[in-house]
Formats: C-alpha cells, sequence, structure tokens
C-alpha cells in the first residue's frame, strides 16, 4: 500500500496502528499525516498515529490538508518535516495518497526543484500532478 516516489519519499492512503511496524521496516524515520481529524467516519486519529510512531521510535507531523486547497502553512510544514527527516526516509499520508503527493511536489518545486522532474517521480508512483502544474510553476524558487 505504500508507495515510493523517491528514494526517501513514500505515500500512502490511511495508514492504521499497525502499519507503523511495516512504514519502520522500510527505514522510515518521519510519518507526515496529511489527513484532517475526522474526514471519514472509523479513521484513525492523528493521535494514535503519532502514539504508535512515537512508540516505534519515528518521528511524526501533521500536516492537514482539506479539499479546499493548499496554503503556504502547509508547504511550510511539510518542507519542516522533510529537513527534519534529514537523510531518513518520510511516509506521508491521506485519504488516498494524492494529498500528500501534491504537497510534496509544490513544496519541493517552492524549493527549486524541476516541475518536470517531480511530475515524472509522481507518475512513475501512480499520481498526477497535472491538477497543481500552474501552481508549481507559480512557487517554483519562490
Amino acid at each position: 500500500m505504500f508507495r515510493q516516489v523517491t528514494d526517501t519519499l513514500y505515500v500512502a492512503p490511511q495508514i492504521g496502528v499497525g502499519d507503523i511496524k511495516q512504514a519502520k521496516a522500510l527505514g522510515v524515520t518521519m510519518v507526515v499525516n496529511n489527513r484532517p481529524e475526522g474526514e471519514e467516519p472509523g479513521q484513525p486519529t492523528g493521535a494514535e498515529i503519532e502514539a504508535a510512531a512515537t512508540a516505534a521510535g519515528l518521528s511524526y507531523a501533521a500536516v492537514p490538508v482539506t479539499h479546499a486547497g493548499f496554503a503556504p502553512w502547509q508547504l511550510d510544514g511539510m518542507a519542516e518535516a522533510l529537513e527534519q527527516a534529514g537523510d531518513g526516509k518520510v511516509l506521508a499520508f491521506c485519504r488516498s495518497g494524492t494529498r500528500s503527493t501534491l504537497l510534496w511536489a509544490l513544496t519541493r518545486a517552492r524549493a527549486g526543484d524541476d516541475a518536470d522532474a517531480l511530475a515524472g517521480q509522481a507518475a512513475a508512483a501512480g499520481y498526477d500532478l497535472s491538477p497543481i502544474r500552474q501552481i508549481m510553476d507559480a512557487v517554483r524558487g519562490g
């Protein structure tokens, strides 16, 4: 269920407490929760995922993204989480993995990464960046 986007980034649909062990086995050192609390009945809470991550020795960050779009603070939060992970691997999740991938791409575009290269990485993992391509170009290097 984890899709590898880069050497250091995996994305996934909603994870459960039991998925933390698999993430750690893959070398994940940071879990990023991009899902708003209570988005869907029965989804695990951020606190449950955070507790499992912490118990496994992993860092945790919550940068929720709704379907309303992306804000600068979310790019800042994702950038901070990626930076905190350093050379470690990151697992970012939301309902389907799409918002996590889009947020990663916007964050990396803002840092100056090539939009075509980011789109290729996302496509290889099964995600389409075309809905945010203009935004990526607008924030690039900003």
